[in-house]
């Protein structure tokens, strides 16, 4: 099984709910950094124990993704996007409503010849997502 893990820049918490939004997910497990037992080799400051060390959110029956903060850029990376297969339309426009709030959208959801919807965008952390309903 793959899943996809991402990483954000101190903001993970926050695209965490917007994902569970989007796909109406459901959170499996979340860990913070200030769950990390005391220790003077891996310091950790108190504004970052609130910070997500990984999480895990189940999008669909199918699929999860991971995800955790870092204190660092990520830069963009344009040859890897999430491939969402959905069975149903209103669940895919629902999503897709979501996630191109504040994005970029790169080809509209929409039928084509070889699926009943589909679409790509970049979302607001950069992230890119394509769907597809068969």
């Amino acid at each position: 099984m793959i899943k996809p893990y991402l990483m954000f820049n101190r903001e993970c918490a926050e695209a965490i709910e917007f994902y569970r939004e989007a796909f109406d997910g459901e959170l499996l497990s979340i860990q913070r950094y200030g769950d990390i037992p005391s220790s003077p080799e891996f310091p950790i400051a108190e504004e970052d124990k609130e910070l997500i060390l990984h999480s895990e959110l189940k999008l669909t029956k199918a699929g999860s993704i991971f995800s955790s903060d870092g204190k660092r850029d990520y830069p963009d990376s344009g040859r890897v996007s999430i491939s969402v297969e959905l069975d149903s339309e209103d669940q895919a426009q629902h999503a897709w409503n979501v996630l191109k709030e504040g994005g970029t959208v790169h080809m509209d959801l929409k039928p084509t010849f070889f699926a009943k919807l589909h679409g790509s965008l970049k979302d607001k952390f950069g992230v890119a997502w394509m769907f597809t309903v068969e």
